[in-house]
């Protein structure tokens, strides 16, 4: 599925407010990021485990009406979109790519999710991905969480929250590349995108993201 039916099957609650929002620039959600790559006793990458926190204005949306006025919406409330968000997401990779030697690894099916409202009043998501395989690093691996059409930008938490090594190897690190500015032909699709609401363009988002490099000796 691609355009308004992806977004849909993403956030459900943010159909609305995504077409209601028509005259925004890119991106719609902003997420904050805090990832734990953990590691098998064996040395081997077995999970990503995401915390995502959303912005203000969808946090809002997103609790609204949901639970008693003074109280917060609690994980068994959510329990229902996460759910749906769950197996939407699992669609579209959950906006992770991990590459390990070179090598794009794949995910098991999703057992472990939530989500809630915390104490500051902005709605936050767990999930874990299992790989089919547990894998370990020979040299460089990467983690990438991005949206390539940009409708939610991923940013990761600043350091060390944002990325976690679990159990990892002695000599193992990891280090945040920041993304490379745009060149002039990049500026003009977002500046258009602005005004027509349309995607800058296909993996446009791969371009704005932040990357995780992971290093093991």
């Amino acid at each position: 599925m691609k355009g308004g039916g992806r977004r849909f099957g993403l956030w459900a609650l943010a159909l609305v407010w995504l077409y209601a929002s028509a005259a925004w620039a890119h991106p719609h959600v902003w997420v904050t990021v805090r990832s734990h790559v953990e590691f098998t006793p064996e040395g081997k990458v077995e999970a990503i485990v995401h915390d995502w926190v959303f912005d203000e204005m969808y946090s809002a949306f997103a609790t609204q009406g949901l639970a008693p006025k003074g109280q917060l919406v609690t994980r068994a409330i959510f329990a229902p979109l996460a759910r749906e968000n769950a197996g939407s997401l699992a669609e579209l990779g959950y906006y992770t790519t991990l590459r390990i030697d070179g090598k794009t690894m794949e995910f098991a099916p999703v057992t472990e999710y939530w989500m809630e409202e915390r104490s500051d009043h902005l709605v936050a998501f767990h999930v874990r991905l299992d790989l089919k395989t547990p894998t370990p690093i020979h040299r460089f691996g990467s983690l990438l969480v991005a949206d390539p059409e940009f409708y939610i930008d991923f940013e990761f938490d600043n350091p060390p929250q944002g990325v976690v090594l679990d159990h990892a190897p002695p000599g193992c690190s990891d280090s945040l590349t920041k993304p490379k500015p745009l060149d002039s032909g990049d500026k003009q699709k977002l500046s258009e995108s602005f005004f027509t609401n349309l995607a800058p363009g296909a993996n446009f988002g791969f371009k704005m993201a932040s990357r995780v490099i992971l290093a093991c000796p």
